[in-house]
């Protein structure tokens, strides 16, 4: 990893940086996770059952609806970011392919989350006047569960892409040499315990 080119030493510095604070959140999610009982059967199912649990707490329908999980994911695009450079050199396909996968499995995850949305709808249907808003508000509320709530099909492919991605990475990292190989099984593993 000895370079003498001052910008890539700063993209592998954000890059630590960042795996940090990815893995602080990390914890936060199963702290969190714990704390709730991380049983997603007992998640609202309904549209009108998360503008309740807005209502009553946001942080946790937020957090029911991958917010936190989408800022990790976000944050974590400098530490991938930072792997394929250092590896650019010794094993630039796999490195990159890693890298595109991840950042195409992140945009996926993004652009498919309704955390936010949810929120919205949730303030515009209790600030709503008439029953028929409230209907519409909450066929809105449905048709964003249906594209982006925890555990449906878009968000299981925004999750599967930067899951395979990171595993791609670790192998790429254990044929580097740059790293031990034990980090590089301690990706490997960690991924698939998930």
């Amino acid at each position: 990893m000895e370079t003498s080119d001052k910008g890539w030493r700063t993209i592998y510095q954000v890059g630590a940086i960042t795996t940090i604070i990815v893995l602080a959140g990390i914890i936060l999610d199963m702290v969190v996770g714990t704390i709730t009982g991380g049983n997603i059967a007992e998640l609202p199912q309904t549209a009108i059952e998360r503008f309740n649990q807005f209502k009553e707490t946001p942080m946790l329908g937020l957090y029911n609806l991958d917010l936190l999980n989408i800022i990790n994911q976000i944050i974590l695009i400098p530490s991938i970011f930072a792997l394929y450079a250092v590896h650019r050199e010794t094993n630039n396909p796999s490195a990159s392919l890693s890298l595109i996968l991840f950042l195409v499995g992140t945009t996926i995850f993004v652009c498919g989350n309704t955390a936010l949305t949810m929120l919205d709808l949730s303030h515009k249907y209790f600030g709503s006047g008439t029953e028929d808003q409230k209907l519409l508000i909450a066929a809105a509320g449905e048709a964003m569960m249906a594209k982006g709530s925890h555990g449906n099909l878009g968000v299981f492919i925004g999750f599967v892409l930067p899951t395979f991605a990171n595993t791609l990475m670790s192998c790429v990292m254990l044929n580097g040499k740059v790293f031990s190989r034990a980090t590089s099984y301690i990706g490997i593993v960690e991924i698939h315990s998930w």
